[in-house]
């Protein structure tokens, strides 16, 4: 298949129509103009440092530790979190944004591997091996504590799945009320040509069930504990 063509686009869409009983609509369809749009009011109009307390405060329900620094202090930062977590062996995006931050040296510790440094298969055990994955987020949900990681290349998403830690990067700059403006934001990059990558993560604190009867159970399948360390870069 070439790259960036759809196939069988045209078939598929009649199978729908003929499944609802009617004929095809190709023209003449628009956007509902909604009377209420309640999903906008949340947050509105909240300041930074608002949405910083709305996203600390929910970290508290999602069983995620909290971390705040700024730029220049985010390699010490970074070290906290992997001396109070006993980590050893970490993998990390392929993410500019390290060097951005100042995190080069950071990168260069002993035991720690970039993602994309290898065949994937080699990089999947690794990462499964690893005691923390490191990344950035991209966009951040402060209703819901929920970091928002677009996965592609070097920027693999068993960085954040794998390893027996998480430890998300979170600029200021990328924190937003809730998923209405991520979603939207993701839409309009759509909308103006861009390729936005097939695999889109949300990821809210560490991994945990409540299949059983209800009761919450933190870490079950991945990441046993997960860190937010918020980045002043505003």
């Amino acid at each position: 298949m070439t790259k960036g063509t759809v196939q069988n686009q045209e078939s598929f869409l009649q199978n729908i129509a003929d499944k609802l009983g009617r004929e095809r609509r190709s023209s003449g369809v628009t956007r509902p103009d909604y009377k209420h749009s309640p999903q906008y009011d949340i947050l509105r109009g909240a300041t930074t440092k608002e949405m910083v307390d709305v996203l600390k405060d929910q970290c508290l329900a999602i069983h995620t530790d909290v971390k705040e620094t700024n730029k220049a202090g985010l390699e010490r930062a970074l070290e906290e979190v992997m001396e109070e977590y006993e980590v050893d062996k970490a993998v990390a995006w392929d993410d500019p944004r390290f060097i951005e931050y100042g995190l080069e040296t950071f990168l260069q510790r002993p035991n720690m591997t970039i993602w994309g440094s290898g065949p994937d298969e080699d990089n999947i055990r690794i990462t499964e091996q690893a005691e923390a994955g490191i990344t950035f987020s991209d966009y951040t949900l402060a209703e819901s504590g929920t970091v928002v990681l677009m996965n592609g290349g070097g920027r693999g998403q068993s960085v954040s799945l794998l390893p027996t830690y998480y430890i998300a990067i979170i600029p200021y700059s990328t924190i937003v009320p809730r998923i209405t403006q991520a979603a939207g934001e993701l839409h309009r990059r759509v909308e103006k040509g861009e390729r936005i990558p097939s695999c889109i993560n949300f990821v809210s604190g560490p991994s945990n069930s409540a299949d059983i009867e209800m009761n919450l159970v933190v870490g079950v399948h991945g990441p046993v504990r997960a860190c937010y360390i918020l980045v002043d870069d505003m």
